[in-house]
């Protein structure tokens, strides 16, 4: 459970950017800080000191994150970025914000489409981007549409299928596969030549173009030329700006990891077109070392495995292990050469402590949660346990017994195992001998034929069989109540010759736990405590779930209808005469002439349902 104000405590005294999360983990706020203690607290101590934006914001929060940075400019490009990314719900939006387009290949239909997007997703579709240069991507998309005749509308085409052409087709700047004009292998090699393209790949196409030029102004058709030159300077300024992206804004992914035990986590900053849009944080359990070498080359193959988008270069702390079959694996997937760095100095080392840095702090506030859980559950069963005198307490179970008036007796079994409930071993029962409002002779009913069930179970398995459903019997029983269940439970278990302890619940006048009985004694609870808590978890669990069977059986006998007693009549032929009836008086009142005529009613069945009215 994530406590904010003890959260609060462990923020620290750097620059940074904060994320504030609602209940349903969306992102509503992003904020810098010069530093994030000072800043961060200020939103959870006096509330007119806020703006009525954030004043309302506030009760929202329930949790937060942050990611620390060198100074408070970096947290303000951060800021920036993360906004333009997730465009949380109490941050400012400017009208006019934009982002670097990309070019997008949807290679998974029949015919992919190629069109201009300025939203990366992780989907399956090629990206090609961002560029700073937007007027120079639209004409290069307009070239490749020209030169490659590829489809511009957005339908779903399926091979083989055909639907009437778009005037593209009629101007010669598409192959019409809408019409099966084309085949998918045909367009599929299309498609290829244009990815080539996007990969950088413009010489072979520059070189056509040129002598294309060249022979359009010897036949002194100039305009032709001069289009043909237009189109070789979009495809240079294309150029260009793919150089500019290589050596200046750089599209790279920054790795590093914190290690403990058998356990890491690993950072990943996103930088795309030289902006820092980003991050994310993955966690390792069971690792055979933690050795750089190891983890990083680890996480390599296990993350660029399943994402779309693998960047020209990366940083990482330390040399993966098969450093060159990695190398040879992820430029295989861009398409183009990949480049693995493990800087030594400089900003590039920088940016990798940063990293690092983040996933120390992610990987502690990991453990204060495992922290918290365990108090919750493993401890909290411990405390309970030593309160009482026991040891090698792993699994309780309790019961409780729900009715009306003694209508429909029930009774529900709920497991704890180290702390944590266990709805696989829950069971429910129905009450078969007693009848009346009777809880001790219920429960007595539901025990017995529990541990008899359960002793049955282990008398038919072998040493060797792993014990499984009643047969696996509880360390401690809880009994919803005092004195009077647990002396029933000790009865029941003594007849069938087990020896296993029990523990009554004891509440106080307003139907609370105040405290336990054990060997023919009360002993009192620290209501503050993780066993109380968890104490009380278990009688709500073993409430509720008694209370939810019942209503469902309550359920079940109201939807019963008279009618359903009437032999002939099931579901569909009761149907048929509530459509034809009003009310079930009229249906009692209708002689066997007027049934009859109903479609669906045959005369003997009319004569079955008016005998049943007239005897009954």
């Amino acid at each position: 459970m994530f406590v904010i104000e003890d959260e609060l405590k462990k923020l620290p005294q750097k620059p940074g950017v904060y994320i504030m999360h609602d209940a349903h983990d969306a992102i509503i706020y992003v904020g810098k800080a010069k530093v994030l203690k000072n800043r961060v607290r200020q939103y959870f101590q006096d509330p007119e000191r806020l703006m009525p934006k954030i004043r309302k914001m506030v009760p929202q929060i329930k949790w937060f994150e942050y990611i620390v940075v060198d100074s408070e400019m970096e947290a303000l490009v951060l800021e920036c970025n993360l906004i333009k990314e997730h465009r949380p719900k109490y941050n400012a939006m400017l009208k006019d914000d934009k982002m670097y387009p990309y070019i997008k290949c949807t290679i998974s239909e029949d015919f992919p489409r190629v069109f201009i997007t300025r939203r990366y997703q992780r989907d399956k579709e090629k990206y090609f981007g961002p560029y700073t240069n937007a007027g120079a991507c639209r004409e290069t998309m307009e070239l490749l549409r020209k030169l490659y005749k590829i489809r511009n509308c957005s339908r779903v085409i399926k091979e083989g299928e055909k639907t009437k052409p778009c005037l593209y087709k009629h101007i010669g700047q598409c192959d019409a596969p809408c019409n099966a004009e084309i085949t998918k292998e045909e367009y599929g090699k299309i498609i290829d030549e244009v990815l080539h393209f996007l990969n950088g790949d413009t010489d072979t196409v520059i070189k056509n173009l040129k002598k294309k030029m060249t022979e359009a102004s010897e036949r002194m058709e100039f305009e032709l030329a001069a289009e043909y030159r237009d189109k070789i300077n979009a495809i240079n300024a294309l150029k260009q700006d793919q150089k500019a992206t290589d050596f200046k804004t750089e599209e790279r992914d920054i790795i590093a990891f914190y290690a403990e035990d058998d356990r890491a986590v690993v950072q990943v900053f996103f930088m795309r077109g030289g902006r820092m849009i980003g991050r994310e944080h993955y966690f390792f359990k069971g690792l055979e070392s933690t050795e750089p070498s190891y983890v990083i080359g680890d996480f390599l193959k296990q993350y660029y495995s399943g994402t779309a988008y693998v960047p020209s270069e990366i940083l990482t702390e330390a040399e993966p292990e098969d450093l060159e079959l990695i190398l040879q694996w992820l430029s295989e997937s861009k398409g183009k050469k990949v480049h693995l760095i493990t800087p030594k100095k400089g900003t590039k080392e920088r940016m990798i402590e940063l990293a690092k840095e983040n996933a120390q702090i992610v990987f502690k506030q990991d453990m204060d949660k495992l922290t918290r859980e365990a108090n919750r559950t493993v401890r909290a069963q411990e405390e309970l346990a030593d309160l009482i005198g026991l040891e090698n307490v792993v699994r309780m179970e309790s019961y409780d017994i729900s009715n009306i008036s003694g209508f429909l007796n029930v009774a529900s079994m709920v497991v704890c195992e180290n702390g944590k409930l266990k709805k696989n071993d829950y069971r429910k029962f129905r009450i078969k001998t007693v009848s009346g409002p009777d809880d001790y002779a219920c429960m007595r009913e539901v025990l017995t034929r529990r541990f008899q069930h359960g002793l049955d179970e282990l008398k038919k398995m072998d040493e060797t069989d792993e014990i499984t459903g009643f047969g696996r019997l509880p360390d401690l029983l809880l009994m919803d109540g005092g004195k009077g269940q647990v002396n029933i439970a000790k009865e029941v278990l003594g007849e069938l010759g087990l020896d296993i302890p029990v523990c009554g619940m004891v509440k106080d006048d307003r139907h609370r736990t105040r405290g336990l009985y054990f060997e023919n004694k009360e002993i009192p609870i620290d209501v503050h405590g993780e066993g109380f808590k968890l104490l009380t978890r278990i009688q709500d669990e073993t409430h509720r779930f008694a209370i939810e069977y019942h209503k469902s059986l309550r359920g079940k006998n109201q939807i019963h209808s008279v009618l359903d007693d009437i032999k002939g009549i099931g579901p569909a032929k009761r149907k048929i005469l509530m459509k034809n009836f009003k009310t079930l008086e009229e249906i009692k009142e209708a002689d066997i002439e007027t049934l009859s005529k109903i479609e669906g009613i045959s005369e003997k069945l009319a004569e079955e349902i008016y005998n049943f009215f007239r005897c009954n």
